[in-house]
């Protein structure tokens, strides 16, 4: 089949006990560059050295299927797979040469490319509720737009968000929500406010405390819980009823719960709904898609004030456009969600089978969609641990499975998740010693940290 996963061609690593032993002296080596050149050591916060462990790889080489090496040449089984954007795998063949024969063309041009029409077409027949899509490179850009349109359209400057969706957009509107809201005035603080999941009153709270001022409401249709007594629905209609527009956010969802996205799903009409990651299988592009009266506002077919939509070099470069064309046709002729969901629930049944022989079920959990599964990791009292998070991470790496969360690709052939199963079970042995001995007599190094925190 065409989403085989490649053949082992390195050896997992084998970690000691100490850091003293060092396993991994080139991404040490290259760590130290990195953090002299770019802040941070890399460009996404979630791949920071912050959230591994310190008996971690530092930088992977190269990958193929759902197998990647790092720069010391150890081979892992990867989950996440380029956080969530590379779903049919690392190097998938008829996607990159798809995007090779476009830049053999050329790349950018001073005029539309009619791969533009060609990739709107494709993804509007893919979404059925929406009518006009405007593409650009990353989820952040689209959404921020979208915000942006949904101001204009209704002449409003809130926003409302869900307080349990974790992250929307690098922009000052969202991270001014977070602990990492340094150099963001209060002014644009006092424009976002929060409600939460499942839980209608909250949602009618944010209209009574800012009558006629909300713009738009954004949230992800579900992360690691469903809706309940039809709340997206019933969110939906409170929009309408207060007149903001209700913007899905589907980055994650979107290619992954529904060939139609989770407004398929779940049966959805958003305004607006955005979409990213998986559309192009780890090509930068992103996409805002929506109803046309509110769309065209960003157009020229209107004699009304002018929206700066979206204006971005980049954003209709011909690779990226023939990457998400061929990976739609994939998706569209291969049952590429249907796959997603069987190895998902492969690998849900393994980990817990692996608990309960362990004796960890009650501090070692998954939960999500089975396309988009995350682990939950709690200490002997119950709670969620940093430091049990780091253990599991730890002892996975030392199985050769690189897993910041659980979330499979078209590249997970069983035998991938058989070997991630018995790498579990190995890890949860030690983590259940950890419970009983205490988790410091087995990790190595500090513990990971959250993304957002105020201090270092």
């Amino acid at each position: 089949m065409a989403h085989s996963s490649a053949a082992a061609q390195g050896a997992s690593p084998t970690l000691p006990q100490s850091a003293a032993d060092e396993p991994f002296p080139q991404s040490r080596t290259l760590r130290e560059v990195a953090h002299a050149l770019i802040p941070g050591g890399c460009h996404t916060y979630a791949k920071g050295d912050d959230q591994y462990p310190e008996l971690a790889p530092g930088f992977v080489a190269r990958g193929q299927g759902c197998h990647v090496w790092d720069v010391d040449g150890h081979e892992y089984i990867e989950y996440g797979m380029g956080l969530r954007a590379v779903t049919l795998g690392h190097g998938y063949r008829p996607v990159v040469d798809a995007a090779y024969r476009a830049m053999l063309n050329g790349m950018n041009f001073t005029r539309p490319s009619p791969l533009e029409v060609e990739c709107a077409e494709a993804l509007l027949h893919l979404i059925p509720h929406a009518e006009m899509v405007k593409f650009a490179k990353n989820g952040s850009d689209v959404t921020t737009a979208a915000v942006k349109l949904a101001r204009a359209f209704t002449g409003r400057d809130i926003v409302a968000i869900c307080a349990e969706h974790p992250f929307f957009s690098i922009d000052d509107w969202f991270i001014a929500t977070t602990p990492m809201a340094a150099g963001i005035p209060q002014a644009i603080r006092e424009l976002t406010d929060r409600f939460h999941y499942n839980d209608l009153a909250s949602v009618q709270a944010v209209f009574d405390r800012h009558p006629g001022r909300v713009a738009c409401l954004v949230m992800e249709a579900a992360t690691t819980e469903e809706p309940k007594h039809d709340f997206l629905r019933r969110v939906h209609e409170l929009c309408a009823a207060h007149g903001a527009l209700f913007i899905l956010d589907e980055m994650i969802t979107g290619f992954r719960f529904h060939l139609g996205g989770a407004q398929q799903l779940y049966g959805l009409t958003p305004d607006l709904s955005t979409f990213g990651k998986a559309m192009a299988n780890g090509f930068a592009l992103a996409a805002l898609a929506g109803r046309r009266d509110v769309m065209e506002c960003g157009g020229l077919r209107h004699a009304d004030e002018r929206v700066f939509l979206l204006s971005t070099t980049h954003g209709a470069e011909t690779s990226a456009l023939a990457a998400a064309l061929a990976t739609m046709r994939v998706y569209r002729d291969e049952g590429v969600v249907e796959f997603l969901y069987r190895q998902g629930t492969r690998l849900r049944a393994g980990v817990r089978a692996a608990a309960d022989a362990n004796g960890v079920a009650d501090h070692v959990g998954l939960v999500g969609n089975p396309t988009n599964l995350l682990y939950v990791t709690l200490d002997r009292d119950g709670k969620p641990s940093q430091h049990f998070r780091t253990l599991f991470l730890q002892e996975l790496i030392r199985g050769g499975v690189l897993a910041p969360s659980f979330v499979v690709s078209y590249a997970h052939q069983d035998q991938d998740i058989d070997r991630t199963v018995d790498a579990v079970a190995d890890a949860l042995a030690v983590y259940r010693r950890a419970l009983d001995d205490g988790v410091e007599r087995y990790l190595v190094g500090r513990p990971v940290k959250p993304v957002f925190r105020r201090f270092n």
